[in-house]
C-alpha cells in the first residue's frame, strides 16, 4: 500500500483503490443520487477510489461524525456547517453540487395566507437541529418575532420529519423541501390549489444546502487533497449523469435503500426536483452564493446563526480547480 500510494502521487494514478467514507445528511434517497450513481456507474472505481456511502438519519449529525473520525467528507447544509465552524470545528467547503435551495414554507390557502406578511400571528412548523437558521433569519428580516402567536410574532412549532402538523391543522404552515415533504402533502390527498408555498430562494433568504465539507487540517495533507479531488470529480460526473437520466438514477437510489422505505414513484419525482437544484453547478462554490448565505445567517436579529463572517477560510477552490481541469 505504501508503494502504491507513492506511485499514485508520482504518476498521478493509483495502483490500489484509495478508501473514502462519505457521510450523508439524511437517509438514502434521490437527494444524494449523484453519489450513488458515481458508485454504481463505476466513476469512483475509474478514479481509483473505494467509496463507502453512509446514510444519515434523525439521530446522526454529520459534523459530529466527521469530528469523531467516522467519515472523510460529509454532506451538510452551509448554515449548520458554519455554525459548527464558529463553535470550534474547522469545517471547510470543498465543493457545492447544489446551486439552489429546495427549502420552502407550505401553507393552507384557506388560512388566509397570501403573502409573507400574512404569516404574522400564525403557528409555523420549523425543523430544528440546524435547519431552523434560514427561517429565523427570514422572520427577522420581516420584523416578525418568534415568541408565540400574537401581533408581530409567530408560534414556532418544532416540526418532526413528517407533514402531520399541517395535515392535522396543528400549524398553518410547515417546512418542506421542494423534492420531498411537499409531495408527501400532495400524496396525502391535498391538491396544489389548496396550498400556498413560499420558496426561500424567492424570498431572498435562501442558504446553500448539501455542500461537501471536510476538516481544515486534512487539507494540509497532499494525499488527502488528491483523494478528494478524484472524489469530487467522480461525484460531479455522477450528478450530471443523474440530471440527464433522472429515472435511471432514481432506480439506482432504490437499489441502495436497505430499509425498503422508499417508493419508485416518490424517488423518481424527487430526482426530477433535485435535478433542478444541481443544474448550473459544476461543483465549484460560487463566492457570491457563499456571501449571500453568510449575510442571511448574520441577519438573525438578536440571535444570529453566526456572529462573525467566517471569511474565505471556510471554503476552498483547491479541490474543484483540480477536479475540473483534469
Amino acid at each position: 500500500m505504501v508503494l502504491g500510494a507513492a506511485l499514485s502521487l508520482a504518476a498521478g494514478a493509483a495502483l490500489a483503490q484509495d478508501e473514502v467514507t462519505l457521510q450523508l445528511k439524511w437517509v438514502t434517497q434521490a437527494q444524494f443520487a449523484g453519489y450513488y450513481v458515481a458508485q454504481d456507474q463505476g466513476f469512483y472505481e475509474a478514479e481509483g477510489l473505494d467509496v463507502t456511502i453512509k446514510p444519515g438519519g434523525p439521530d446522526i449529525a454529520p459534523p459530529q461524525v466527521l469530528a469523531g473520525g467516522g467519515a472523510d467528507v460529509i454532506v451538510e447544509w452551509m448554515p449548520a456547517a458554519l455554525a459548527a465552524r464558529e463553535r470550534g470545528l474547522p469545517l471547510v467547503n470543498i465543493a457545492q453540487p447544489f446551486k439552489s435551495s429546495g427549502m420552502m414554507l407550505t401553507c393552507w390557502k384557506d388560512a388566509g395566507i397570501e403573502s409573507p406578511e400574512d404569516l404574522d400571528n400564525r403557528t409555523l412548523g420549523v425543523w430544528f437541529f440546524g435547519n431552523e437558521y434560514p427561517f429565523l433569519s427570514w422572520m427577522s428580516q420581516l420584523g416578525i418575532e418568534t415568541d408565540g402567536a400574537s401581533e408581530g410574532s409567530v408560534e414556532v412549532l418544532k416540526q418532526g420529519f413528517n407533514v402531520d402538523p399541517l395535515l392535522q391543522r396543528q400549524a398553518d404552515c410547515i417546512s418542506t423541501m421542494t423534492y420531498n415533504e411537499y409531495w408527501q402533502v400532495i400524496d396525502a390527498g391535498v391538491t396544489p390549489e389548496e396550498l400556498v408555498t413560499f420558496k426561500y430562494e424567492d424570498q431572498g433568504v435562501a442558504t446553500l444546502e448539501d455542500g461537501l465539507w471536510v476538516l481544515e487540517e486534512n487539507l494540509e495533507d497532499p494525499a488527502f487533497v488528491d483523494r478528494m479531488t478524484r472524489f469530487v470529480r467522480a461525484s460531479m460526473e455522477g450528478w450530471k449523469w443523474a440530471e440527464e437520466n433522472p429515472e435511471e438514477a432514481a432506480m439506482i437510489v432504490l437499489e441502495n435503500d436497505m430499509t425498503g422505505a422508499q417508493t419508485e414513484e416518490h424517488q423518481k419525482r424527487m430526482m426530477g426536483e433535485v435535478a433542478k437544484l444541481t443544474a448550473g453547478s459544476d461543483g465549484a462554490l460560487d463566492p457570491a452564493d457563499f456571501e449571500r448565505t453568510v449575510a442571511t445567517l448574520l441577519a438573525g436579529g438578536s440571535d444570529p446563526v453566526i456572529t462573525a463572517d467566517p471569511g474565505e477560510d471556510a471554503w476552498t477552490h483547491a479541490i474543484t480547480d483540480g477536479a475540473l481541469t483534469n
